[in-house]
């Protein structure tokens, strides 16, 4: 090879399949929305070049319609805080206070008369974890509870005042504009960070700062990192009812997140966060606008999500079905990305920092781990500390991670299509625990050694991959309905040569990923 290293010609191999294969998918993304696009439900008229626009799913859609109204309240409310904390110098309770006024009269036109079931619950849980906390099992009584409203609160879809009394029934008519019960979830999430705080608080606090100064450094570097602000237990005065109803309200993470810990979030009240500076959230602002306009030049060209709500994908084929799952997985990553983004950029602005969702392109997760460590990234953070510690830790993956991912399904919907994918999820979690767990006992020291090592990650990556995208065709794009049909469609003979490619791509993709990690990992160096 005349001297070239073999890693730049392999790099060279891999990004040539790279783009062949996207300029393929590319092309038959466009015929299939084409081809397809009058019998496709959810098109509305465009804006770009007469294309009709992809408006099916209905949380995008909810979204992007309701942004201009958004924005002018988030700019509002901004400056009325920040307006106030500069002329008067809140802090703490004062902040609270101001964000708590603010947030009520957005929940009042968010969800009406029904504000009164999330006040009253959350008093419920207030009192439970004032009284309870000195017992040994409190941290199992606000589990339980919070289980509860979330699963009652889903059977009774928000509950109607006639339950109540049929004089409280005229309360019906006023509901507001959004279901009140599908935002709650993000309040249980609070409810229990605030409870489980609180008792770890009482009882004993294990953080070592000093230790963590010595790892991090935006602490060493005289910062506070978000991590910090959360394992620190604060003072027990701290754990007041007026700022405990400000977190669970708060305006800019309200409806969608990011999720941030009680702890964390109370820090900030009384200490702005400092380690964005005005130009870094500037443009991150600048940055979600682009991605913005990719969105909308996605949903204009490729009508994957489309396909999905008319359920065509049983008259597609094999490789045509792979390309609409791969089309759906991307629309959805940069749906909640512009979400998560947007409220969070929103959070930033009024002082609180929150943990990134989505820090990491899907298409450069090669293990499930690491993808879910990227999805709902803050998600993942208060499911490490509110479950997955307490459950055993690594102590007890393999059974702890049945328990989480039921719990994830549960807390998205009761839908036996949710549970289906968190327990096809956990099915080949193990395998890729299992196969970690051998591998870093594994020290290749020889040249082939190192090569046959690599080699085998690349094909568990594929195959990792590939069940990833078995279980979201499951969860989003068949569900358990489908699995029969989808079965049968991939079994043919005819579909091995699509599922060769598939895979081909999945280990070249992977490949990639390893490359992509060594240059950042040099450049870092």
């Amino acid at each position: 090879m005349g001297g070239v290293p073999w890693k730049r010609v392999e790099l060279a191999a891999l990004v040539l399949y790279a783009l062949g294969f996207y300029l393929v998918v590319i092309r038959k993304s466009l015929r299939l929305s084409h081809d397809y696009s009058g019998r496709l439900y959810g098109l509305r008229a465009g804006s770009l070049a007469g294309h009709l626009n992809d408006l099916s799913d209905a949380q995008w859609r909810n979204f992007r319609g309701n942004l201009p109204i958004l924005t002018g309240v988030m700019a509002a409310f901004l400056i009325l805080v920040n307006t106030l904390r500069y002329c008067y110098g809140l802090k703490g309770r004062g902040t609270a206070l101001v964000w708590l006024i603010l947030s009520l009269s957005y929940l009042c036109y968010l969800h009406g008369a029904c504000v009164v079931f999330i006040i009253l619950i959350a008093l419920i849980n207030y009192s439970m974890v004032k009284i309870c906390t000195h017992y040994k099992y409190c941290t199992s009584l606000i589990w339980s509870f919070n289980l509860s409203v979330l699963i009652l609160n889903r059977v009774y879809e928000g509950y109607s005042f006639s339950l109540f009394g049929q004089n409280l029934a005229v309360l019906d008519n006023y509901r507001g504009t959004f279901r009140w019960h599908i935002c709650f979830n993000f309040v249980v999430l609070r409810m229990i960070s605030f409870g489980c705080d609180y008792c770890w608080t009482i009882h004993s606090s294990h953080f070592d700062h000093k230790k963590h100064m010595q790892k991090c450094q935006v602490c060493y570097s005289g910062k506070t990192c978000y991590f910090a602000l959360q394992e620190k237990g604060l003072g027990v005065d701290r754990y007041t009812f007026l700022t405990y109803l400000c977190y669970l309200t708060y305006a800019p993470l309200y409806i969608a997140g990011p999720i941030v810990g009680y702890n964390a979030f109370a820090a900030q009240l009384e200490v702005p966060q400092k380690n964005y500076s005005f130009a870094q959230i500037s443009l991150y602002g600048l940055r979600w606008i682009l991605s913005f306009l990719l969105m909308e030049g996605m949903t204009h060209f490729f009508h994957y999500n489309a396909f999905v709500v008319s359920r065509l994908w049983q008259q597609l084929s094999p490789f045509e079905i792979f390309i609409i799952s791969y089309g759906v997985l991307n629309f959805m990553w940069l749906k909640f990305f512009l979400i998560w983004r947007y409220f969070r950029f929103w959070s930033l602005v009024g002082g609180v920092e929150t943990p990134e969702n989505m820090p990491k392109c899907i298409n450069n997760c090669h293990d499930l781990e690491s993808f879910w460590k990227s999805w709902h990234a803050s998600f993942n953070r208060w499911l490490v500390r509110y479950l997955y510690i307490p459950l055993g830790g690594s102590r007890r993956k393999l059974l702890s991670i049945w328990v989480i991912f039921t719990f994830v399904a549960v807390w998205h919907d009761l839908e036996w299509k949710l549970v289906s994918w968190a327990w096809l999820t956990c099915l080949f979690f193990i395998p890729e625990i299992l196969v970690k767990s051998l591998s870093n006992k594994f020290q290749a020291s020889s040249p082939l050694g190192m090569l046959v090592h690599r080699e085998f990650k690349a094909i568990a990556g594929a195959v990792t991959i590939s069940c990833l995208m078995v279980a979201n065709l499951v969860g989003y794009v068949v569900g358990p309905s489908g699995i029969k049909v989808l079965i049968s469609k991939m079994a043919g003979k005819e579909a091995l040569p699509a599922l060769a490619f598939i895979f081909t791509t999945f280990y070249v993709g992977v490949k990639l990923m390893f490359h992509i990690r060594e240059a950042s990992s040099s450049q870092q160096g």
